[in-house]
């Protein structure tokens, strides 16, 4: 795996005076050689989303968009009838990251306790065993 992060930054016209001046945004582009898209890219979209938040965070930006780019991306077989499961639940809203604390301008500053997650309505889980 490997992630390069991209600045956008606010258009010129904004103004400088407003207190209200925009965030530059940041971007996270992930690749991936080999992905099992059954249990592994679920983990990877939560883990690289988190850590785009965290690097937002501490360099003062606004956490924008991932964007994953897959070589290898696969289904196991029996991953499939758990993923058809899957495929029939309707989307929920996303949940929103909130920090509990301010001020942290280091990475390896964040704790377990930094990470406030609201609104998360999980549906039931769907068992699929590792496959090797």
């Amino acid at each position: 795996m490997m992630c390069q992060f991209y600045v956008h930054l606010p258009p010129s016209d904004s103004s400088p005076d407003s207190d209200s001046k925009p965030k530059p945004k940041l971007s996270c582009l992930m690749f991936q050689r080999s992905a099992d898209l059954g249990l592994g890219i679920p983990f990877n979209i939560a883990s690289y989303a988190l850590l785009t938040h965290m690097i937002a965070h501490v360099t003062g930006t606004e956490a924008h968009e991932l964007i994953i780019q897959l070589g290898d991306a696969h289904v196991y077989r029996d991953h499939v009838e758990a993923l058809e499961e899957q495929l029939k639940r309707e989307p929920r809203r996303f949940p929103k990251l909130r920090w509990k604390r301010e001020g942290i301008e280091d990475i390896e500053q964040f704790v377990y306790d930094d990470f406030v997650i609201e609104g998360y309505q999980p549906h039931p889980t769907i068992s699929m065993k590792m496959s090797v």
